[in-house]
């Protein structure tokens, strides 16, 4: 199946550098999209920001970069909203975690996956995909939870919830049950190329597909899914992304168990038949993710 091509922006921005986090962004834009009354989606750089706002109070899921900040806050006021009093973290990547230090400063409640305070107090070592050093205390979450939590806000029912992980150890969706939207955060990048399942956080491709499994049990034809990156989608997108990573899998396993070497499967180009364009993740790191996870 062909996923539409998004343009070139999303695929080289949307896991950028620590090192990029520093740099100068003052020509990112901060873009608002209405997903349901009292639910808003930014897009600027790094994973996608989802917005609870109300009477009750202002929760971000993801909060970007430390450079935006000012930005999305300013966004979040266009929004007629108060300032962020929560903040989810759907796991603990820097492109979705980078804003927490500011807004934590400032009073936000940080709430994650036990998994996500674990792994920010840590940070990664040199010599990982991912350098990233270990995050101060007003960055951490303060709240943590094994399989979920509900907050009730802004007349909505909230559900935050660990469905087994799969691009890390930590992965939450988020569920408004009453407005029928769900952000997936990074269990589903709708965007081109192959999805980043990162294995030294955890990430096990096996346990992605299980994940979107259980989400998309939830789901009708009406729901609206804001994925951890690219443009807004819906259930049947959020299934056809599923099927062609499951399709992808069991050409993978075939060519395991019929004995070649991970160098061997890569040669033979199992997945070139998908027209998934171009991307950050490449046909030969997704089947090298998929080697280590059926391992």
């Amino acid at each position: 199946m062909k996923l539409r091509l998004i343009a070139p922006l999303f695929a080289a921005t949307f896991m950028v550098t620590p090192a990029l986090a520093q740099q100068d962004m003052s020509n990112v834009q901060i873009t608002t999209e209405e997903v349901a009354p009292g639910i808003a989606f930014l897009f600027g750089e790094g994973g996608n920001i989802g917005v609870s706002h109300g009477k009750d109070a202002t929760i971000l899921i993801d909060d970007q970069f430390a450079p935006l900040t000012a930005k999305i806050e300013a966004a979040v006021a266009e929004l007629g909203a108060e300032p962020a009093r929560y903040v989810i973290n759907t796991h603990w990547h820097f492109d979705h975690t980078g804003g927490n230090e500011n807004l934590g400063n400032k009073g936000a409640t940080i709430i994650a996956h036990d998994e996500v305070r674990v792994r920010l107090i840590k940070g990664s070592p040199e010599g990982s995909r991912f350098p990233v050093p270990p995050a101060p205390a007003e960055a951490l979450p303060v709240i943590t939870y094994d399989r979920g939590i509900t907050l009730h806000q802004n007349g909505d029912t909230i559900d935050v919830m660990f469905l087994g992980g799969g691009h890390t150890d930590g992965d939450s969706i988020v569920i408004w049950r009453e407005k029928n939207v769900v952000h997936m955060g990074d269990l589903y990048f709708n965007i081109s190329g192959w999805p980043f399942v990162d294995t030294e956080s955890g990430g096990n491709v096996m346990n992605l597909l299980f994940s979107l499994d259980m989400a998309l049990a939830m789901m009708d034809d009406q729901t609206k899914v804001i994925p951890g990156h690219g443009p807004m989608s819906n259930k049947r997108e959020l299934l056809a992304y599923r099927n062609i990573l499951g399709e992808a899998v069991t050409r993978i396993r075939a060519l395991k168990d019929s004995g070649s070497t991970l160098e061997e499967a890569q040669a033979a180009k199992p997945l070139d038949s998908f027209a998934r364009g171009s991307g950050f993740i490449d046909a030969d790191a997704f089947i090298a993710f998929t080697w280590q996870s059926l391992a």
